[in-house]
């Protein structure tokens, strides 16, 4: 089949390099440049770079119309395939396919439709997750689900290491699914919508840490915010950023937020137990872990963050 590929970050690219070895990917759709760091270097897009070590034509545009339609148009290709792009297609996109277009979303559908499915099964502590691979619709992933594939979690997993995971599961069940496709195999299955539930937008605010909260939830917090936008209070009038910890259960006789004892990490009281601190990160500073960051800042036991 002939391919167009759209998708954008990282875990869109083993898929990319995936679908390039067994089909003819006539060009690849993905976000313009941004500039980045403190420099603002502009920055190209994780598939961008991949698209062009394949030697594979690149489009960028920031929306997908005019523009972006004529484009598409001139690869003739046979099926639109997405992976993170960011974009929602609209029906006169979709047509330039006489296939359709399909989706790879790092869920199991019709669970977490939406842009952060993999932070919100760890902010949620749930048990299983998995990859969905459905049919391009008009509504946020409401496609029919052409195959889907199941992992359990630990429960200790942060964001980047189930990103992975699901870069490398969606990239094999995506092969699956063009494979069937291609053999008229396919049988796609329309979702129970009357399940679905959706996730936010991550904004920075949502990493600010409310010590009131139960430390088992701030836990979740620290793992599912990782690497961006990171979970994180106040110490000192600075960010403090919390890039490693575990939840300790039992009462605490401290006020929530108050920096009590150092106990294999620096020890935290929450509303409901506490947090343990492994590793830390002060605004401007290193990350480190918790016993050179008490060397260099021993008047955190006793303070209050937040």
């Amino acid at each position: 089949m002939k391919v167009l590929f759209a998708g954008t970050p990282s875990i869109a690219v083993p898929s990319l390099q995936a679908v390039a070895q067994t089909h003819e990917v006539r060009g690849v759709l993905t976000a313009p440049d941004t500039r980045k760091g403190r420099g603002k270097k502009l920055t190209p897009p994780p598939v961008k770079l991949a698209a062009q070590e394949l030697g594979i034509p690149v489009i960028q545009h920031a929306r997908t119309g005019r523009e972006a339609r004529e484009a598409a148009a001139q690869l003739q290709a046979d099926i639109l395939v997405v992976y993170a792009y960011g974009r929602i297609f609209g029906p006169k996109f979709l047509s330039l396919f006489p296939l359709g277009g399909i989706n790879v979303h790092p869920s199991l559908l019709p669970k977490y439709r939406g842009s952060s499915p993999i932070s919100s099964v760890i902010l949620n502590g749930e048990e299983e997750t998995g990859i969905t691979i459905q049919t391009l619709s008009l509504e946020c992933d409401a496609g029919d689900i052409i195959l889907q594939r199941r992992f359990p979690l630990s429960g200790r997993e942060h964001a980047l290491e189930l990103t992975d995971r699901c870069a490398l599961e969606g990239a094999s069940l995506l092969a699956e699914a063009l494979d069937l496709m291609e053999a008229g195999k396919a049988a796609p299955t329309p979702q129970h919508h009357e399940d679905a539930t959706y996730c936010r937008q991550i904004e920075k605010e949502h990493g600010r840490i409310i010590w009131e909260s139960d430390a088992c939830s701030i836990d979740r917090q620290v793992r599912a915010y990782i690497p961006w936008p990171g979970a994180y209070t106040c110490f000192k009038g600075m960010k403090l950023t919390i890039t490693q910890a575990e939840p300790i259960d039992g009462l605490i006789d401290f006020p929530p937020g108050n920096v009590f004892a150092k106990e294999g990490g620096i020890m935290v009281a929450a509303g409901s137990g506490a947090l343990r601190i492994k590793r830390l990160q002060l605004a401007s500073r290193k990350e480190m872990d918790w016993i050179s960051f008490l060397n260099g800042n021993p008047e955190i036991l006793g303070s209050r963050l937040g």
